[in-house]
């Protein structure tokens, strides 16, 4: 395999481990570019629903992970912060292999994330609106 082939078939392969958890639900991936930066090769893409989108970067390892629906949008960090369990969640991580990361993220989805997964939206349309209120609120917190 190419160098310039792994990112895609590296975010490929984790897009199946989180489609065990999304699917169900009515979510599709969609691989949305690949390419080479300034930081090496990459790929990105998204699993969708309608208005709802799970955002993915993969560079060396996941990156990004953005949740939108609608207008509203948090990074997976913050949205655990939001939640309250930041110090439970499984990803980010730092693994030996990279795909690991996808399962982590597939627990945090599992876990704590089924509003955005399965639920109405309105818990995470509330936290992204009470982030909005005290957009400093994590700022400075490791």
């Amino acid at each position: 395999m190419r160098d310039s082939d792994k990112p895609k078939q590296t975010l490929v392969a984790g897009a199946d481990i989180l489609g065990a958890v999304l699917r169900p639900h009515g979510y599709e991936f969609r691989l949305e570019s690949e390419g080479e930066g300034s930081g090496g090769y990459f790929a990105s893409g998204s699993f969708l629903r309608d208005d709802r989108r799970l955002e993915l970067h993969f560079r060396h390892s996941l990156g990004l992970v953005t949740y939108h629906i609608g207008s509203c949008a948090l990074d997976h960090e913050t949205y655990m912060r939001c939640l309250g369990v930041y110090d439970q969640n499984q990803y980010p991580d730092f693994p030996a292999e990279p795909l690991e990361s996808f399962r982590h993220l597939a627990e945090d989805l599992q876990k704590y994330c089924s509003d955005f997964v399965s639920g109405d939206g309105r818990q995470f349309q509330a936290l992204t609106e009470d982030l909005g209120k005290t957009p400093a609120r994590f700022k400075g917190i490791p």
